[in-house]
């Protein structure tokens, strides 16, 4: 049997996001504006209520498209509003538009947001060596820092947890338990570079 990090639980769902998708590197755009969007919708959520809800998010919000989501008007943000495939929350919506407007100006200045966001971690993950899930932190010094610069930039919903989990899920920090299987198999994705 697979060790796994302790957060993993049984769920299903929760099993596949771990040993596919938590902590591997992400370095397309869209899917970083997915994660994004998704990372903002679970704030005060569990994550598998968004998981869950994953797929409604890519039928509602256009495939993450960041060009189309930041043309939303308000027509299009009500509809959203009455959409119960994903969180109704106005301040949520409302920001991911906002986000995706954002987005596009870190685009036109950097060239793509992959440049942007990874450069943060001089485009390689970090590996962190934890035992237990009780050592993972909510927060670090360099998530404040990104989160500063986001909403300087225009973010939100990006606050330093929100963003921590936002680099735990794109890979930019590999924060597997190292007793997870998946530990070594992330560090290894790691060593190259996007």
């Amino acid at each position: 049997m697979k060790t796994r990090c302790a957060w993993a639980g049984t769920d299903p769902l929760y099993i596949d996001y771990h040993d596919r998708e938590w902590g591997v590197p992400v370095y397309d755009d869209r899917e970083l504006f997915e994660f994004l969007l998704l990372e903002g919708a679970q704030a005060g959520l569990s994550w598998i209520t968004i998981l869950r809800k994953r797929g409604n998010y890519r039928q509602a919000f256009d495939g993450f498209d960041p060009a189309t989501v930041a043309a939303y008007d308000e027509q299009r943000i009500a509809a959203l509003l009455s959409d119960a495939g994903i969180v109704r929350n106005r301040l949520k919506i409302n920001a991911a538009v906002q986000n995706a407007q954002a987005f596009l100006h870190v685009q036109q200045e950097f060239g793509s947001f992959k440049e942007y966001i990874w450069g943060f971690v001089d485009h390689r993950p970090t590996q962190n060596r934890w035992k237990d899930l009780s050592e993972i932190p909510a927060a670090t010094p360099l998530s404040e820092t990104i989160s500063k610069d986001l909403i300087q930039r225009g973010f939100n919903f990006v606050g330093p947890t929100i963003i921590y989990a936002f680099m735990q899920a794109v890979g930019m920090v590999n924060d597997h338990t190292t007793d997870c299987f998946r530990y070594a198999e992330v560090a290894v994705l790691g060593k190259g570079s996007g």
